[in-house]
């Protein structure tokens, strides 16, 4: 079966986000001050072959652990889709 999803990777809660704190900094000027505390990460996207959702979020999960986020600075959240609810 074919399997869409999309992963978040944010910096820890605690961790520096000089990124974030640029953007939270210049909202006031441009008249945004009532957005506040901004976390700049990165979102992926990718495709799967497996045989269950199941094997697809454990494929998921592996990638992210191993190659597409460093736990020590970062955590992930992924949804998989099945390839009809990710053409919806």
């Amino acid at each position: 079966m074919d399997f869409h999803a999309a992963i978040d990777i944010l910096p820890l809660p605690g961790l520096l986000d000089p990124q974030g704190k640029a953007v939270t900094n210049n909202l006031p000027n441009i008249g945004l001050g009532q957005l506040t505390n901004v976390r700049i990460g990165k979102h992926i996207t990718l495709d799967i072959e497996a045989g269950s959702r199941e094997e697809a979020e454990k494929l998921v999960a592996e990638a992210c652990e191993k190659l597409l986020s460093n736990p020590i600075m970062e955590r992930f959240e992924f949804r998989v889709f099945s390839a009809e609810e990710a053409a919806l």
